[in-house]
Formats: structure tokens, C-alpha cells, sequence
């Protein structure tokens, strides 16, 4: 089986839902005064966190991942739920008198989200645990803190590892140079559209320009879609259709182990993403990050009822 490295929080999830918008309760010429209080009309503990989410995945198509991350002393349950979902934690590290990374994550009715992180413990050094693992094919760079992602860049650059560059919410952390940095030595650059478009701020490019700096360019666009940038060519993916919107939280990890194990399997990038886009509806369908499941079987049928084509 293939060694998959899948480094970023592990954390629990404490997903929320308010029953307006945003945009409502929001007063634009007062928003250096900021002072306002969102009702909620559910709300949900789960295990969550962008490693969690994505071995979570890997392991329902099969994988085996190996994951990279810091946890506090309340991380037992969560560890419980991962040996139990074959997920490789051997490698985390727990610490003691600290908590477990926690996101606070609210979602309105037009599924703008609004989130609270707290990251939890800030060892670096843990990272050179990296060097000891043998024989990895793939490694995902995941939203984590910072020093951490930098440092496992520049360890994966050293051992030549490929690996998928993934920021997220991070971004705004980096430095031009080391965001850059960091791109360039990846495989593959992937983040959503607002997410991409903060790259671009941040770098003071152009989309043509970012393309060139990684091999491999996915712009994640939701309900439409993605787009794929390689070769100095352009793919635009549609998307799979869920069943019903019930919480996205957690469709762009799902994305993402779809489309390692796309890569993994030789997949063309469109194929891989397709295939990243039927896994990332089954989570859309359900409340919750890790409460969905499915077989092979059924993601084959999925991925055909989608696409017309057999997977």
C-alpha cells in the first residue's frame, strides 16, 4: 500500500448553524466597531481538523495514511476514533497540560462560514519525525501552524518527497517569500477561489503567473466546480451533484483525498478530480466532517451517475 503523509490539525470541530445571513446583521460603515451576536440553531461537536478530514477519507478508499500532527491531553477519544477507522497515528505526538486544536465554525443560511481556531500546541521540532518514516509516496501539506508547514516544506524539498501545497486558511500568515517559496518546491498548489485570490494578493501576480510557479494548479470552486492549471493548459471540472446541502464543512479535505488516490491510481488530473469531486458530496450531504461514509462500490456508482463514465 501506498505511504501517504498527511500533516495539519487535528481538532475538534464545533460546527454551528445560523439560521440567517451574515451580511443581514452586518453593518458595513460600522465594521471598525464590530460588536454582534449570531443566534445559532444547532450545533454539533464532531472530530474534525484538515488531517483528520483527509486520512479520514483515505482510509474509506482504502488507504492507509500515515498522519502528522500535535495533540493535548483531551485527544483520547478522537485517537480511539481513528484506530477504529484504520488511520495510522503512530507518528502523533501528544502533549501534556495542552489542548487539542478546536474550530469553532459557524455556517449561515447561504453557507458563508464564519470560524474560530484555536491551534493548539506549537512544537516544531516534532517535525523532523519525517526523516524517520521510510518509503513515503506522497505528502499533503495541510492548514496547521505555521512554522510547522514551513518547516515540513523544507524538510519534504530535502528529501525529495513531492507534496500538495495546501494553505488554506493559513495564507495571510505567510510571508511573500516563504508563500512563494513553498509553492514553488510543491508538486501541486490546491485551495478554493477566495483562497487562490489571496495568493495572488499576496504575491503580487496574475493567475498565468501562479501557474507557472507549480506544476499542478486547482482552483476549487464548489457547486461549479474546479479548474485545473498543468502544462500551460486549462481544465475546467464540473461538478458532482449531492443529494442535498446539508453542511459543506469539510468537502474541500474530502476533495483532496479524492484526488490523492486519483494521483495515486494513475488517473489523468481531470479524472482525479472527478473523482476528488464524488468523494467531497458525501460529506456535503451529511452534518459533520467524519459522519459520512461509503463503499467502493457505492463511489463507483456515484462517480458514474455523475460523470457517465466507469471509474
Amino acid at each position: 500500500m501506498t505511504k501517504i503523509l498527511v500533516s495539519g490539525s487535528l481538532a475538534y470541530d464545533r460546527i454551528m448553524d445560523f439560521p440567517g445571513r451574515f451580511r443581514d446583521h452586518i453593518l458595513p460603515g460600522k465594521i471598525h466597531i464590530l460588536n454582534v451576536c449570531f443566534v445559532i440553531n444547532k450545533l454539533r461537536e464532531s472530530f474534525g481538523g484538515t488531517a483528520g478530514n483527509i486520512a479520514y477519507n483515505l482510509a474509506l478508499l482504502g488507504e492507509r495514511p500515515v498522519v502528522l500532527g500535535v495533540v493535548g491531553e483531551d485527544f483520547p477519544k478522537y485517537e480511539k476514533w481513528l484506530r477504529q477507522n484504520q488511520i495510522d497515528i503512530s507518528r502523533v505526538k501528544k502533549v501534556k497540560n495542552e489542548f487539542t486544536a478546536s474550530a469553532y465554525i459557524m455556517t449561515d443560511r447561504d453557507d458563508n462560514q464564519i470560524t474560530g481556531f484555536y491551534g493548539g500546541a506549537t512544537d516544531v521540532k516534532y517535525c523532523q519525525v519525517v526523516k524517520e518514516i521510510k518509503g513515503a509516496s506522497l505528502a499533503i501539506i495541510s492548514p496547521d501552524y505555521l512554522p510547522r508547514m514551513l518547516e515540513y516544506a523544507k524538510l519534504y524539498r530535502q528529501l525529495k518527497i513531492p507534496y500538495i501545497f495546501d494553505p488554506g486558511q493559513q495564507i495571510t500568515a505567510f510571508t511573500a517569500l516563504d508563500l512563494k517559496q513553498s509553492i514553488a518546491g510543491a508538486k501541486v498548489l490546491v485551495g478554493n477561489d477566495y483562497e487562490i485570490q489571496l495568493i495572488l494578493n499576496r504575491l503580487k501576480i496574475k493567475l498565468p503567473q501562479l501557474a507557472k510557479i507549480v506544476e499542478i494548479l486547482i482552483v476549487t470552486k464548489g457547486a461549479n466546480g474546479d479548474e485545473i492549471f498543468s502544462a500551460g493548459k486549462k481544465l475546467i471540472i464540473p461538478p458532482a451533484k449531492p443529494k442535498n446541502t446539508s453542511d459543506p464543512t469539510g468537502a474541500g479535505d474530502a476533495f483532496r483525498a479524492g484526488f490523492i488516490k486519483g494521483m495515486l491510481a494513475g488517473y489523468s488530473l481531470a479524472k482525479a478530480a472527478r473523482l476528488g469531486n464524488t468523494v467531497a458530496v458525501y460529506t456535503v450531504e451529511k452534518y459533520g466532517t467524519q459522519t459520512h461514509r461509503f463503499t467502493l462500490a457505492e463511489l463507483q456508482k456515484r462517480y458514474y451517475q455523475n460523470y457517465k463514465e466507469k471509474l
